[in-house]
């Protein structure tokens, strides 16, 4: 079968894409604005990318059309596929009825913290040799691919996601999934393009809930209002906690580890590199859901000393004139806020300077807005890309107690952290888009400006 994906290279669709290529079918696709890590991933599967959504893609004569959430009507290529009475699906719907249908579905949900998870819970199945299948929005770096079939295990990881599925089917992306295990990680108001307020996203995840059958289980985190409003409106199935005394818990202890127990029993220390108590708390997750399945508590603890984390997730970018530079997908206030002060546990007193490109629908709307100042106090600078705001920024950075600077151009705003860095601080660049290639650009004018001082 020849398949043709719209927005093959979302997170998700890319994901979609791999799992197709590797099912054995023919696989084209098309986007614009095509940034890697997504487009390598996808050009390494021999998978071919169009630029654009030309109406004339339809000559490519594929047996279906896969629809990615970002179309919508207007699209010319989508015009021409209802005019023509041609085959389409959205992704979710085909990777449910062919690639889920027979297999022990894993899925993580909640606001944050999706992506880390899913990839923590795959690699403790792979480490303890049950070989999954996954779909992951991001790369994971112990496997190097975000998604992968495995015809040979009952077992399939999935992060699931609460934004509607397409443009012909608005309930959320995780009502096709239908998991035996689920992870509620936590629950905050998002994606204001598509919900109107927080009780709107809560009912997605109470239907979310009630297709978990009573042989599953779910994992919620104990600590969360929202998630505990959710569950009360009807839960038929288990439920362990994380977070709190009477479920699964993490507790800093000596040497850099962190002490893992279960309804107050202690399984191990975990010894790792991550950062902050985000992270803690996906491990927790991984862990009770690894669990289920049948590995051993302390299987699940060695396997995750022994992980590396997703590509952007407080991914080291480079070092350059003694500054360090982190990537981060961070785009949500809680986010942001917590993964600088995962940064700050690490380097102590060092200067940390924040780079924010605000681009997510939400963020570009101004929901989040009044949050931001709070967000980003734990940084001693912070750089604000403001390319495409419906909303005036410089209100925002009234209240702030660091300094803030604020730029709609990229060579400028790559200018400005150039010249007010200095050796030892420690960079962090947070966005959910390519952010223009701003990595690589500010590594190389750290560099010229070092070089010019000496």
């Amino acid at each position: 079968m020849h398949i043709h994906i719209l927005g093959i290279c979302g997170t998700f669709m890319g994901g979609i894409a791999v799992l197709a290529r590797q099912a054995g079918h023919k696989v084209t696709g098309c986007d614009t604005n095509v940034y890697p890590p997504m487009s390598t991933q996808l050009e390494s599967q021999d998978i071919k990318l169009i630029e654009g959504y030309n109406a004339n893609q339809i000559k490519l004569n594929p047996d279906l059309f896969l629809i990615g959430n970002v179309i919508s009507r207007g699209n010319p290529l989508i015009e021409e596929i209802l005019n023509c009475n041609l085959l389409y699906a959205s992704a979710p719907q085909w990777l449910s009825e062919n690639i889920l249908k027979d297999k022990w579905v894993l899925a993580v949900s909640g606001t944050h913290g999706k992506t880390t998870t899913s990839s923590m819970l795959a690699w403790i199945l792979e480490y303890a040799g049950m070989k999954p299948g996954f779909l992951i929005g991001g790369i994971p770096e112990n496997f190097s691919v975000s998604a992968r079939l495995s015809n040979n295990s009952p077992f399939f990881i999935i992060e699931a996601d609460e934004y509607d599925t397409a443009f012909f089917d608005k309930r959320s992306k995780f009502i096709h999934l239908r998991p035996k295990t689920a992870v509620l990680n936590n629950l905050e108001f998002d994606h204001a393009d598509i919900f109107s307020d927080l009780a709107s996203i809560m009912q997605e995840f109470h239907h979310f809930v009630r297709l978990i059958p009573a042989n599953g289980l779910i994992i919620t985190n104990g600590r969360d209002k929202n998630l505990i409003k959710v569950l009360d409106k009807g839960c038929w199935t288990p439920v362990e906690k994380i977070g709190v005394s009477d479920g699964w818990q993490a507790r800093p202890s000596t040497n850099n580890s962190t002490e893992i127990s279960f309804k107050g029993k202690l399984y191990g220390n975990l010894y790792w590199d991550l950062m902050g108590e985000h992270n803690q708390m996906n491990a927790l997750a991984a862990l009770a859901a690894a669990h289920h399945t049948g590995v051993k508590i302390k299987t699940g603890i060695k396997a995750l000393t022994q992980f590396k984390n997703v590509k952007r997730r407080m991914e080291l970018s480079g070092i350059a004139n003694g500054i360090t530079v982190y990537d981060d997908f961070a785009h949500h206030p809680t986010s942001i806020q917590t993964t600088l002060e995962g940064l700050r546990s690490k380097v102590n007193d060092a200067r940390i300077i924040a780079v924010l490109e605000p681009r997510s629908n939400t963020m570009k709307m101004g929901t989040w807005k009044k949050n931001l100042a709070e967000s980003v106090k734990t940084a001693d600078l912070v750089f604000f890309y403001t390319h495409g705001l419906e909303w005036n920024i410089q209100e925002v950075l009234k209240p702030m107690k660091s300094e803030a600077i604020s730029s709609d151009n990229i060579d400028h705003l790559i200018q400005l952290i150039t010249i007010n860095a200095r050796p030892g601080d420690y960079i962090l660049i947070m966005s959910n888009g390519g952010f223009g290639g701003i990595h690589k650009k500010l590594l190389k004018s750290l560099n010229i400006n070092h070089k010019s001082q000496t």
